[in-house]
């Protein structure tokens, strides 16, 4: 009989929340169901988090979350942002930017707060609640204890670019006996995956370890048109990571953790849609529009955005000897020509470190704590821009004979941060944070291309230096008024001091436009700006029942503001033209306004487990990027530039839900799902004008985030024999609504799609599983840009004449198996 209510209100509310994943996942400590003897009723492990920078109950802590133990992430196959994404109800990622897709742009989109560049996070990623500077820290780590997603302004505690929300990942601590795993995947297109994670003491009771290495490799999934026998999306990772810690007694812990890797991937899986026919000299169709509409008088696209045409995606991408010399050549670069890339396709490094300490002072309730972080992050991506290939058009430029458009792009990240706190807590009614924050961020570019004589007519162009220093002064209190209402109080003082400096070797500014004219040496300081903001938050949360918690929220988020600098580095015309469009060096910090409710609790003695958050939010200042074209007075080649302006204003409302019922000790049901809406207020895009003739966005909708996201999953277990031994299978589906690719809402991609399943044999030392990946092929584009269809004339560069879309992986079956000892 319980079993059947079970079902009866668990599909009932699915259908009311649109379906998913646990928004509680397991704890650290265990996901495993157990049974009390005594009730005959199963009992399940508490849920922790660490959102507040203490131990809480998921289930406790008045923040909607979504958390994933390690053999949650195992059981989804969860080794990246983008697959993270797929089971985090209100979560997106955009990894295409300018032409490419791959993964030196990944932009975390939480609540449908989309960043406006990769380097302006709405959202951050940290580790053991350390920043770091990129995405790919996720599948970094060896083997994750959990990973925390939290929604909403989380700077009071997170501190800078957490405006939306933030991912923490918490690792492993090291076992009390040696012990480790090893793990390896097969599947096809030469999909493969080795990896192993070791761990135990090195000094009793005084220092252990644990640390591990994994390399990851796949080929692409499309053919690339223009080329046969070489795919598009080819990528590889190899990466290792060292944990230590040190416990000479039992009030004081630290733990200090390292983690490398590379990523060393082919030319990018992106496709062309273009809104005109190209054809050669002889008349022959190179590309056809695959326009459907007139816009404002321009030909491009009214609804979901088309397949490709027959012979795409294709792209010129041969590592000739023109390439070649051109990586080879170290003058005006970046990076040293060693560590970038060898041909079209990324090359990256990463290298993370952080020291956690924890000294409880005695009994009186105080532990004192410090982390201390560093990162450094290069990347560096050549891409073919116009993303066609062809051999007959002309070039008219130099170099090849034929019409190519090589693009570098290159970027180096280093940052430090510093954090000190006190928590208190003795068991009674008042629980304390207070701390204080240090971040210095360096971030420089430089890159460039041409269809001409590359290193003769246009080279790469390395900007000037932006730094940053933050500092933060933070505090969280609470207050259990009585054993079921409590009180919370959060706040960060935060100062923001933004400095853009001359690029290496000195730097004339051509124009006053931006910054005095004149000549600055190598380092000097060319433009600084500083921000104050205090940033509170409020929650009154009341315990309705003993397994049901309600709450409500207001936060304030600020997203520092930053510094465009890229026509710094520009001719005096172009900096002309960029001030003639209204395009400024400094923006202003976004900011938020954001209110909450939520309901969190289980029922049926744990059997059905739920969250629910419903949220509103008020964004002004939003960062939105507008480009300008302007000819470079040295080539004769129009050039794209882009800047960040303050140019919106939008409200954003939302639900999200999580589900997980464990309907008998075989059978687990989950689902999730959100519902984003949002309505901009005013918005200034001239390039969107430009494409569409709307001036007024009012009333549209955000782009670049599905309104509608949903995940509903299913694991069977049986007992195989008299052991350990369990069969397994589990089946997830996974829906998110098109997104659209600019604010006037006339374009959009195609609903996403995907379904997964996986069946095997586990025990306590071995499971071997066989699993399939997008099991019907499903094709829709996970994000597109608006781009242009560029052919030698530079004929339709004035507005918006294609679409860029992600090509996202195919089917994709496989083995993996995992030994542990």
């Amino acid at each position: 009989m319980r079993k059947h209510y079970i079902l009866k209100l668990f599909a009932s509310t699915a259908t009311i929340m649109v379906g998913v994943q646990p928004a509680i996942a397991q704890s650290e400590e265990s996901a495993t169901v157990e049974t009390d003897e005594a009730s005959q009723q199963p009992a399940y492990a508490e849920i922790v988090v660490t959102a507040r920078k203490r131990v809480e109950n998921i289930l406790d802590t008045p923040i909607a979350i979504s958390a994933f133990d390690s053999e949650a992430l195992e059981s989804r196959g969860i080794t990246s942002v983008a697959d993270l994404a797929d089971y985090t109800p209100g979560m997106n990622t955009n990894s295409v930017s300018s032409g490419r897709n791959d993964r030196s742009f990944q932009s975390i989109i939480i609540r449908g707060f989309a960043p406006a560049l990769s380097t302006q996070q709405t959202s951050s990623i940290f580790i053991d609640g350390v920043p770091v500077s990129t995405p790919t820290a996720i599948q970094n780590i060896g083997d994750p204890a959990r990973i925390e997603v939290l929604k909403g302004p989380q700077s009071a505690y997170f501190g800078r670019q957490t405006f939306a929300g933030a991912v923490n990942v918490v690792t492993q601590d090291a076992p009390d006996y040696f012990s480790g795993t090893i793990k390896a995947m097969l599947g096809t297109r030469e999909n493969r995956e080795i990896s192993a994670q070791i761990g135990g003491p090195l000094i009793e009771d005084l220092l252990s370890f644990t640390g591990g290495a994994r390399y990851w490799s796949r080929k692409g999934s499309y053919e690339n048109g223009g080329q046969r026998g070489q795919t598009l999306g080819d990528q590889s990772t190899t990466s290792a990571n060292l944990a230590l810690e040190f416990t000479p007694s039992s009030n004081f812990k630290a733990k200090v953790v390292g983690i490398w890797s590379e990523n060393d991937d082919g030319p990018n899986a992106s496709g062309l849609i273009p809104a005109y026919t190209l054809t050669d000299a002889a008349g022959n169709t190179v590309i056809q529009s695959q326009s459907n509409c007139l816009i404002d008088g321009n030909p491009y696209f009214c609804g979901a955005l088309p397949g490709l045409q027959a012979g795409q995606p294709s792209m010129n991408v041969t590592n000739s000897p023109f390439i070649q010399d051109f990586l080879a050549n170290p003058t005006g670069r970046l990076l040293d020509p060693e560590d970038g890339t060898d041909g079209f396709g990324l090359k990256s490094r990463f290298y993370h470190v952080h020291l956690a300490m924890d000294l409880e002072l005695g009994d009186t309730g105080v532990t004192l704590s410090s982390l201390t972080g560093y990162n450094d992050e290069i990347k560096s991506q050549l891409s073919d821009l116009k993303v066609y290939s062809t051999d007959t058009l002309l070039n008219p430029f130099g170099g090849p004979t034929y019409f190519s458009y090589p693009y570098l792009v290159e970027y180096q990240q280093k940052d430090f941060s510093q954090e000190v706190r006190a928590n208190y807590d003795n068991g009674g009614p008042f629980h304390a944070v207070v701390g204080a924050s240090y971040l210095y961020s360096f971030f420089q570019s430089g890159g460039g291309g041409s269809p001409g004589n590359l290193g003769v007519t246009t080279f790469p162009t390395v900007s000037g230096a932006t730094k940053s220093r933050t500092y933060g002064a933070f505090i969280g209190l609470t207050y259990d008024v009585t054993d079921r209402l409590s009180l919370s109080f959060d706040g960060r003082y935060q100062i923001d001091k933004l400095g853009a400096y001359a690029r290496p070797g000195g730097q004339t500014l051509l124009s006053d436009a931006f910054a005095p004219a004149g000549t600055y040496a190598d380092g000097e300081k060319l433009i600084g700006k500083t921000y104050k903001n205090f940033m509170p938050r409020a929650i009154i949360n009341y315990d309705i029942a003993p397994d049901m918690m309600a709450y409500a929220s207001y936060a304030k988020g600020i997203n520092p503001g930053s510094f465009n600098v890229v026509f710094l580095s520009r001719p005096a015309s172009t900096q002309a033209a960029a001030a003639a469009a209204g395009l400024q060096i400094a923006v202003e910090p976004e900011t938020l306004d954001n209110f909450e409710i939520g309901l969190k609790g289980r029922a049926f003695n744990g059997a059905l487990t739920y969250t629910l958050a419903a949220y509103y939010g008020i964004w002004d200042k939003q960062l939105n990027v507008q480009q300008i074209q302007a000819t470079n007075p040295n080539t004769g080649i129009i050039e794209l530039i882009s800047a960040n302006v303050n140019g919106g204003k939008v409200k954003v409302k939302g639900i999200e839900a999580e589900l997980t019922a464990f309907v008998s000790d075989n059978l687990t049901l989950t689902a999730s799902g959100s519902i984003n809406d949002s309505s901009i207020d005013s918005y200034s895009s001239p390039t969107v004008t430009n494409l569409t003739g709307i001036t007024d966005f009012s009333g549209k909708e955000n782009p670049n985030t599905s309104k509608y996201s949903g995940v509903f999953s299913a694991e069977y277990k049986q007992p195989v024999g008299t052991g350990s031994t369990e069969a397994f299978v589990r089946g997830d589906f996974i829906y998110r609504s098109g997104i659209y690719t600019n604010v006037s809402n006339i374009t959009k991609t195609p609903a996403y799609k995907q379904v997964n399943a996986r069946v095997g044999l586990v025990n306590d030392d071995i499971s071997i599983e066989a699993y399939v990946t997008n099991l019907f092929n499903d094709d829709a584009y996970p994000s597109a840009v608006d781009f242009f269809t560029i052919d030698p004339s530079f004929a339709y560069f004035g507005t918006q004449s294609g679409a860029v879309v992600a090509l996202r992986e195919l089917r994709t079956f496989g083995i993996r198996a995992k030994y542990n000892f």
